[in-house]
């Protein structure tokens, strides 16, 4: 894990821990595409890279990707090419990485390659909770989980060395509490980055079926190494315990368990129980049974999806009662409320799954002494920032089908998701990157009349254009409405990862009709015009493509404060 140097310690976010982590284990390369709760990993690296640009020192390639796919892909090439890499991403992205990010673990990995994936349990700004770590499950390469900001640093620096030994990727599976909550880390020593040294056997780099297959065995021999080093990276706690109660905690899980710890024991008349926590995968088979064989319940305070606690049932004797996500115990006693399985973990939910009484609201009971009702704040849901275009693009979408029978108006992942709330209440749909335009053939094939279907710029760019061939091999009677603010804005303002001006030869180039593309100004004086011009588009047969341009309010803000800061600079 490289030398920790206990004198130099700074605050750091978990992400930023991991991208500083990256950094001295020698990464040659980083890539990725902004996903809360993962951005900040890559936006640190961006900085960092930046800054030795501007010094004259020759340092990283670091740069946001089209999609998450290219990116794992630009990694490999990296890792081919014996030098090591981060690729960065939130969970629902690796869902489109999958493809290169699965076949990866066949291949000869040479330079260390780490692919850092951010889960976010509780849906903080994702459609579901997925847990990343039955992909690492799925294809059969270590996974390092930390539960700290400084687990977050060392596991970083550890995984390029784990996958350089086995010569698979590594996955780090992180969380949202972890990624956005700061606290001080001690760093160590920077190391040299790999030198540039191709790898020599072609085999192990070509997924041809007579080579996939000798990989895929290769795979399956790693296994049984891969299990011993995680073994020993779990920590078990079995001297002087109580060997009828085991507690199995991982990442997250295991701070919430320290923090009732000792209200815990003593609810259990002073007696510890017996408590195996894992940070790395695969599971650690043996220590698991070695935990539980006297163990007549066992509790499992996990982050994310049961993924431990539904292996436990093919992994022991039917003799314990498992409690964790998917029950509580049946009888009386510790751990009888079974752990949420939808959320977020924290400390007040674990206590109640180990059988501990509530806390005590400190500021309902303060104010319940001084005879003070505390009043019930309103919820504020996220909208669009005051000026943003895209409210004025929608209010011209919505104009355009007023009186149209048969309307379906498909959306996308974005800022402009939010346009499916009051006051616009515009999309319909809203299901992952890139969906709107598949769905708008779709819904337009099935004999849907006037379809629209609404993607922001850069997701367009991400996973929209496959879905814009489809519909112009077929003509297909839709219409596609491409929201331009010249920025990727839900996620910080990151730059596209082309400029807008590239967008009409793009769309030109994919076999658009030149007379079937409109660009419109996305101002609130010009949405009637809009909106008619709009109409014409979406009643004509076949297909068409709106571009509404107008950058994003909080980009010009960026913008206006970076030219200040050079000017003055």
């Amino acid at each position: 894990m490289g030398n920790v140097n206990k004198t130099e310690k700074q605050a750091l976010l978990g992400d930023e821990a991991v991208a500083l982590g990256a950094i001295h284990a020698g990464i040659s390369a980083a890539y990725g595409y902004p996903g809360t709760p993962s951005t900040e990993i890559l936006e640190f690296l961006i900085a960092e890279y930046e800054k030795n640009t501007a010094k004259g020192r020759a340092g990283r390639r670091v740069s946001w990707c089209a999609n998450e796919k290219t990116a794992v892909e630009a990694g490999l090439g990296v890792s081919f090419a014996g030098r090591r890499c981060i690729v960065t991403m939130k969970h629902v992205g690796l869902n489109v990485a999958a493809d290169p990010f699965v076949n990866g673990a066949l291949l000869g990995i040479k330079g260390g390659l780490v692919i850092a994936v951010a889960d976010d349990p509780g849906m903080h700004s994702s459609q579901n909770e997925q847990d990343s770590r039955f992909y690492a499950s799925f294809a059969m390469i270590p996974c390092l989980e930390p539960g700290n900001q400084q687990e977050a640093y060392a596991f970083t620096r550890e995984a390029f060395d784990i996958s350089e030994r086995f010569h698979v990727p590594v996955l780090l599976r992180l969380a949202t509490r972890l990624s956005h909550a700061r606290a001080e880390v001690a760093v160590g020593d920077k190391r040299a980055q790999n030198p540039v040294s191709k790898a020599e056997n072609k085999s192990e780099w070509m997924l041809l079926p007579a080579h996939a297959r000798k990989n895929y065995a290769a795979l399956i021999e790693k296994q049984n190494a891969i299990s011993a080093w995680s073994a020993q990276r779990n920590t078990l706690e079995l001297e002087d315990r109580d060997m009828a109660f085991a507690v199995i905690t991982a990442g997250l899980g295991g701070n919430y368990y320290n923090e009732n710890f000792e209200d815990f024991v003593k609810a259990r008349g002073g007696k510890a129980p017996a408590r195996l926590h894992i940070s790395a995968y695969p599971l650690p088979v043996d220590r698991i049974r070695t935990l539980c064989g006297k163990a007549e319940k066992v509790l499992v305070i996990e982050e994310g999806q049961p993924f431990i606690e539904e292996r436990l049932r093919g992994l022991l004797p039917q003799k314990p009662a498992i409690a964790g996500k998917l029950a509580g115990f049946d009888n009386e006693g510790c751990g009888k409320a079974p752990a949420p399985r939808c959320g977020e973990l924290d400390p007040d939910k674990v206590r109640l799954a180990l059988g501990l009484p509530p806390r005590a609201n400190i500021l309902s009971s303060a104010a319940s002494a001084a005879g003070v009702t505390v009043p019930k704040l309103p919820g504020r849901p996220p909208q669009l920032c005051r000026g943003c275009p895209h409210a004025d693009s929608y209010e011209a979408i919505k104009k355009a089908v007023v009186g149209l029978e048969s309307v379906a108006i498909t959306s996308d992942i974005g800022c402009y998701s939010l346009g499916a709330s009051p006051p616009y209440s515009v999309p319909e749909t809203i299901v992952c990157m890139g969906a709107s335009v598949g769905m708008a053939k779709g819904a337009s094939d099935a004999g849907v009349k006037h379809v629209v279907g609404v993607i922001g710029d850069s997701t367009f760019l991400h996973s929209g254009i496959t879905g814009l061939i489809d519909a112009v091999a077929s003509n297909t009677h839709m219409t596609l409405v491409i929201l331009d603010n010249s920025i990727v804005a839900m996620t910080g303002c990151q730059e596209t990862i082309i400029p807008s001006d590239k967008l009409r030869p793009l769309v030109l180039g994919l076999g658009v009709d030149p007379d079937r593309l409109l660009e419109l100004e996305a101002k609130k004086p010009l949405v009637e015009e809009n909106a008619a011009k709009l109409r014409v588009e979406i009643e004509r047969p076949g297909l068409s493509v709106a571009i509404f341009k107008r950058p994003c309010i909080e980009a010009l803000r960026k913008w206006a404060k970076q030219s200040k800061t050079a000017s003055s600079g």
